[in-house]
């Protein structure tokens, strides 16, 4: 990592000539050739290197940060890059949940691999990230195979869902949704909405990374059975409820 040194003078203090003005730190500047060189933190990434999230079954306040610029993602506040964060998740502009805010840093929720991946990024200013608000939370009980929408903690709606079978659970831990996805490939859902984590027993579907969604499904016998894959299936008045919802809006599977 290159830290840059940014040249600036004190309001009201007049520079001696000569005199050079005192030098700022920046927080988070790394040089282009190395963010280009850290592995790609999205739902197609492994990074082993990434702190786990401290609090996997907990809600947050509900800020998201949408990423505008591929950003540095680091263990901790000033530490170690290990990971670049880029502007766009599967044609789908970066939003992901804020756990945790320090001095202009914010720790989010990663969509890679391991499952509860989290990193810290430097918010800066309007060309790097834009902070928002998500009054939802979609809270799936994975053992009642029950989905709960809340906004601003009050219900407002819930269906039987379909989740993991016996050998291919649903994954516990929260996490977002990362994209909205017009499905052309197959027919079983109209919209898929990826999540940022993953299935812990297989390591794709159908060629793609393994990543666990909130999808339609023709066939509304499934809806209470643990039928799927590790996808959590939904009826179609909830699929278009859901796909209303912001990017990066928190998901709690527990």
């Amino acid at each position: 990592m290159v830290g840059a040194l940014v040249l600036t003078g004190c309001a009201g203090q007049p520079q001696l000539p000569g005199t050079p003005p005192p030098l700022v730190m920046v927080p988070d500047t790394i040089a282009a050739h190395e963010l280009a060189a850290l592995p790609e933190s999205t739902t197609f990434g492994d990074l082993a290197a990434a702190p786990s999230d401290p609090a996997p079954q907990s809600e947050t306040t509900g800020v998201v940060v949408r990423v505008k610029q591929d950003l540095a993602v680091y263990d901790a506040p000033h530490g170690r890059a290990f990971a670049r964060l880029p502007a766009t998740q599967l044609a789908n502009p970066t939003w992901v949940p804020a756990i945790a805010e320090r001095e202009g840093w914010a720790q989010v929720l990663l969509p890679s691999r391991p499952n509860g991946s989290t990193g810290w990024v430097w918010l800066g200013g309007p060309e790097r990230t834009e902070k928002a608000r998500s009054p939802y939370v979609v809270d799936v009980d994975v053992d009642k195979r029950r989905l709960v929408l809340r906004e601003n903690g009050v219900e407002t709606a819930s269906w039987d869902v379909s989740v993991g079978a016996p050998a291919s659970p649903t994954p516990r831990g929260r996490t977002f949704i990362m994209a909205a996805i017009e499905e052309t490939v197959t027919r079983y859902s109209p919209i898929i909405l990826p999540l940022g984590t993953h299935s812990e027993t297989f390591s794709t579907y159908g060629g793609g990374p393994g990543t666990v969604a909130l999808h339609g499904w023709p066939d509304a016998s499934v809806f209470g059975q643990d039928r799927s894959d590790g996808c959590v299936r939904v009826p179609p008045d909830a699929l278009r409820t859901l796909t209303s919802l912001p990017l990066g809006t928190l998901v709690l599977l527990r």
